[in-house]
């Protein structure tokens, strides 16, 4: 399908297997195009109207290539499908079945984070900001689309990574993770349907 092509490295964690790379398609799994929001108009009303939209971060292609693409939480949940087929968008319970396997919060961050692509993190450590990758995971700083102040501004490529997950928490909230280039944990806390993240898939 049209800009369904998906490469799928993947990795075993534990008892889990996760693709190595964030989501770049621009298609749901039927073939219907997923709208892309390149205006701050255009993501900003996506969320009012509780639609989903994806973007590039500065809408700019190249960073599509290395980071993959970034999904309000109305694309990762649509009914046709945002992962490939054997794939699903991780639980909150799964997210932290990964964690757990690698040692807790406090400690998977740096496993999970690529060993190059981060920005420094000031501490003037030899690694700057970059992780071990020894899990395999190699997450990378993608950065988020913002709806701060009804705009729909980019943050924090090269500094944070933030991935959804499927699970809500109460209605307007949806559970996520954070990788930081200044820390060696992930970060578990619940942001708003309308901003853009990235989506990393789990074998179903």
């Amino acid at each position: 399908m049209k800009n369904r092509k998906t490469n799928e490295s993947t990795v075993k964690i534990g008892n889990q297997e996760w693709m190595t790379n964030n989501l770049n398609v621009a298609t749901f799994k039927n073939g219907d195009a997923i709208p892309e929001a390149q205006t701050s108009e255009a993501w900003i009303k996506a969320g009012e109207e509780v639609k989903p939209a994806w973007c590039y971060y500065d809408n700019d292609p190249e960073n599509g290539n290395k980071y993959g693409r970034l999904y309000n939480w109305y694309a990762v949940t649509d009914p046709r499908g945002l992962a490939p087929s054997g794939w699903h968008i991780p639980s909150d319970a799964e997210w932290t079945t990964l964690t757990d396997y690698l040692g807790g919060e406090a400690a998977a961050g740096h496993k999970m984070k690529s060993k190059a692509g981060w920005n420094d993190n000031g501490n003037g450590s030899n690694t700057n900001g970059n992780g071990c990758n020894t899990s395999g995971f190699s997450g990378l700083p993608g950065g988020i689309r913002s709806i701060r102040s009804g705009k729909g501004t980019f943050n924090d490529v090269g500094d944070d990574g933030y991935w959804w997950s499927s699970t809500k928490y109460m209605k307007i909230y949806v559970w996520n993770r954070v990788l930081y280039c200044s820390y060696g944990f992930v970060g578990r806390s619940n942001n708003y349907k309308a901003l853009g993240f990235s989506v990393r898939c789990l074998r179903d």
